[in-house]
């Protein structure tokens, strides 16, 4: 079979859009506290989401939404866009959902890196400054003293993040849904043609988020790396990062914040893995 025709230019809108309420809501706060905790590591749960609220009420849930929004326009559209393009490419050279739909997150996850580096710092350094410096004037410093590449420390254990993410939140999304649709068709025949109910399609996408939190140690390896950036300390290789967090808080410091961390998942992959399937039929 050929390849299928590349993605629809409206997806760069629709991921955008998506993302955005995504973040605004509950996104961000998602966001804030697992990020916290993956710098606090001898935190709690509750008590990290204490502290937060302590540092600066309802408010400090939402520090660094200004970066974010931007963050999240650019890399929704990207991700939609990528991903649907590379899932229709596979699914045309004869790929079942749930592979075309692993190398479509994949592709789509490191696709966003290109703005989620610059952006993520910035976010990172207003979770895990004191407050006394502004979103502009870290990034104005940051500049001045490391150029761009200063936008891009935890570089590589971001890619492997995000890579790994969406090809889990795709292709764990995907193969639940295969389940679910396998559920209303005869045993040999095929379920192309199936159609989910909306709680179908929203359990597919709980239990595909859910699962994806699996990379953990990557994401705790790009914060503190991030958060040392911001700090101006030295940078660190990957390795370098991870050595140091599990000897200074063990291997269950690496899965530290995986809670709201799964609220995030869960919440993104709903908005666009889950929200997006429900929108084709409308042209979306």
């Amino acid at each position: 079979m050929a390849p299928s025709k590349s993605s629809n230019p409206k997806d760069l809108v629709t991921g955008g859009v998506l993302q955005c309420i995504e973040a605004i809501t509950l996104g961000l706060p998602f966001e804030v506290w697992k990020t916290h905790m993956g710098t606090y590591r001898s935190q709690g749960t509750m008590e990290a989401f204490r502290n937060i609220y302590q540092k600066g009420g309802v408010a400090a849930f939402w520090r660094g939404w200004q970066p974010k929004m931007v963050e999240s326009f650019m890399k929704g559209g990207i991700l939609l866009f990528s991903k649907e393009w590379a899932m229709k490419t596979a699914r045309g050279l004869g790929m079942n959902d749930g592979p075309s739909g692993l190398i479509g997150g994949f592709f789509g996850g490191v696709a966003q890196v290109t703005i989620m580096g610059p952006c993520t710092f910035l976010v990172t350094a207003a979770v895990t400054g004191d407050g006394k410096v502004s979103t502009l004037e870290k990034a104005k410093t940051t500049w001045q003293s490391r150029g761009i590449s200063g936008f891009y420390q935890g570089g590589t254990a971001l890619v492997l993040r995000q890579g790994s993410n969406w090809a889990s939140r795709q292709g764990f999304t995907d193969f639940i849904r295969d389940l679910l649709k396998s559920r209303h068709v005869g045993k040999d025949e095929s379920t192309k043609n199936v159609k989910l109910s909306v709680a179908e399609e929203a359990l597919s996408g709980i239990i595909g988020g859910a699962l994806s939190t699996w990379n953990q140690p990557f994401e705790v390896a790009r914060i503190e790396a991030q958060a040392a950036a911001a700090k101006g300390l030295p940078s660190r290789s990957f390795v370098q990062t991870v050595g140091a967090i599990v000897k200074e808080n063990g291997v269950p410091g690496l899965f530290q914040g995986v809670l709201p961390r799964m609220g995030l998942c869960i919440y993104q992959t709903l908005f666009l893995v889950t929200i997006p399937y429900l929108l084709k039929p409308y042209g979306f």
